[in-house]
């Protein structure tokens, strides 16, 4: 209390728990498996299985500051089987979740919130390490990660993801109701973290991920075998400072790393501000290794002003090999990501990289709409795609609508440079409704020859006005997006992050 009411700077609207956690942004309390009524239309046999998002969700109230990615992880699932569907929610059972439920109260500091000031972060980090040696917390051995971030199915296990520390195992049961198994270590060294973005390639079954540290080396990648084997790690030395990679680019041939303006610096801290901020002297990179490389030797990073990549939707090579194309969220006015978000413009970009020549050649926008949390069809991984689909941003982090996105407009069989906007489809959830994150689940996944948007989106929507909130499938083929199915839920979900859809028959064997 000392520290949040005397040490911390006066608090902007970007970290007043006030304004952070107004609305819908507010946590709820977990909520057992409940059936819940299809509104109107169908579900379509193809959703037999489970749609599960996750999103922050603080535990206790905030003391002090409070930023919206510093929030415990709780994950919402739809359960679906033959038209009926079951809905539950429930806390990612973390170190730091378990520890400060038993205590009653939180003692973990905040990386986005806790480091805000000089005298705040020396306070905050003497606590810390007070309870460190009184053996009151151990994140050595346990970690203390959030688990807020995304899901992944992965090595045949499904995971609850935050990039601060390793994935955390979950399971969902028959009844609907989500487990969770532990913290999972993909090698036998303590404290390690992992992307909340890894990237599997549908062909192969890889598993391609890296993490990001606060110390040299500030980012290392690594791969894991389709068995679960963890190939060794590829330290890359030449990243010169500690930057937020969020999310990277895996291609059949390639991977690329971001370098953003958003950087961990100390000196922060002494200037009386957060640990984590933005540096307008710094021009944002991408660096290109080979997707096998063994070591950074054949690694090169480009200067690219203005490209701070948040999101990668897709990567693929093209020409053999000697360019690469990047679908990717670019966050415009990235200087406001931390405090004043609705001020970020958020641009979706073509970017090509010539592998030979080793320089962007090419950058477009796709359309002068923000748009973020792009997705596609998941069998597209890695390979070159035709659709994209987004969440068009009313004000970050408020998403409106959804869109679909056609790339081969921009061919030069498609009217090339003519074209100004790529978007062929969308639908906006109306006043007052504000979704997340789309997702895009195949109605044939196991038909090679079905076409590439032969699909239905999913996503939990909130209506604002009144208070409640639908689960909905939309027709990913049709002109609108047209609403199939709308399903009503028990309990008022927060608006969130990542989610995905796994089929019944992955989760029989998960």
């Amino acid at each position: 209390e000392f520290i949040s009411t005397i040490l911390d700077p006066p608090i902007g609207p970007g970290l007043d728990p006030e304004q952070v956690l107004a609305g819908n942004f507010a946590p709820v309390n977990e909520l057992p498996p409940t059936a819940c009524h299809v509104a109107s239309g169908a579900l379509p046999a193809c959703l037999d299985g489970a749609y599960i998002r996750n999103g922050p969700n603080p535990q206790f109230g905030p003391r002090g500051s409070y930023h919206l990615f510093d929030g415990d992880g709780m994950l919402h699932a739809i359960k679906i089987s033959k038209g009926e569907a079951t809905f539950c929610s429930r806390y990612v059972k973390t170190y730091k979740y378990v520890t400060e439920h038993n205590i009653g109260y939180p003692i973990f500091p905040s990386i986005f919130s806790s480091f805000n000031g000089f005298k705040a972060s020396v306070a905050s980090s003497a606590l810390f390490f007070a309870r460190l040696l009184s053996g009151q917390i151990n994140p050595k051995t346990h970690g203390f990660g959030l688990a807020n971030t995304s899901v992944a199915h992965l090595c045949g296990q499904l995971y609850a993801l935050g990039e601060s520390d390793l994935p955390y195992a979950i399971r969902l049961t028959p009844d609907g109701d989500i487990i969770t198994l532990g913290r999972r270590s993909f090698e036998s060294e303590p404290f390690r973290s992992m992307t909340a973005h890894p990237k599997t390639d549908p062909d192969t079954g890889e598993l391609f991920a890296f993490r990001y540290f606060g110390t040299h080396p500030y980012l290392t990648f690594f791969r894991i075998d389709p068995d679960g084997t963890k190939q060794r790690d590829v330290p890359i030395f030449s990243m010169e400072a500690a930057s937020m990679v969020h999310d990277f680019a895996v291609t059949k041939g390639f991977v690329v790393f971001p370098d953003t303006q958003i950087m961990c610096n100390l000196w922060h801290v002494i200037r009386g501000k957060s640990i984590i901020g933005f540096n307008p002297d710094k021009v944002p990179r991408l660096g290109v290794i080979p997707r096998y490389a063994e070591d950074e030797s054949d690694m090169y990073w480009i200067d690219v002003p203005g490209l701070n990549m948040v999101h990668v939707v897709n990567a693929w090579d093209e020409d053999d090999g000697e360019t690469i194309v990047i679908m990717a969220a670019n966050a415009l006015s990235f200087e406001h990501i931390l405090e004043q978000m609705h001020l970020v413009h958020i641009s979706l970009e073509r970017v090509e990289i010539d592998t030979k020549a080793k320089k962007v050649v090419m950058r477009r926008q796709v359309s002068a709409r923000s748009l973020e949390f792009g997705v596609i069809n998941p069998q597209y991984t890695a390979k070159k795609n035709r659709y994209i689909y987004a969440a068009e941003m009313e004000s970050m982090p408020k998403i409106a609508g959804v869109v679909k996105v056609d790339l081969s407009l921009f061919s030069d069989d498609g009217g090339g440079d003519c074209v100004e906007d790529g978007i062929v489809a969308s639908r906006i959830y109306g006043p007052g409704c504000y979704g997340g994150e789309p997702f895009f689940v195949p109605r044939e996944p196991d038909n090679p020859d079905a076409d590439e948007d032969d699909g239905y989106l999913v996503t939990y929507v909130h209506n604002e006005n009144t208070e409640k909130s639908n689960f909905i499938v939309m027709d990913a083929k049709s002109p609108n997006l047209d609403i199939v199915a709308d399903v009503m839920l028990p309990a008022r979900v927060p608006y969130g992050f990542h989610g995905m859809f796994v089929k019944e028959n992955d989760l029989n064997v998960l």
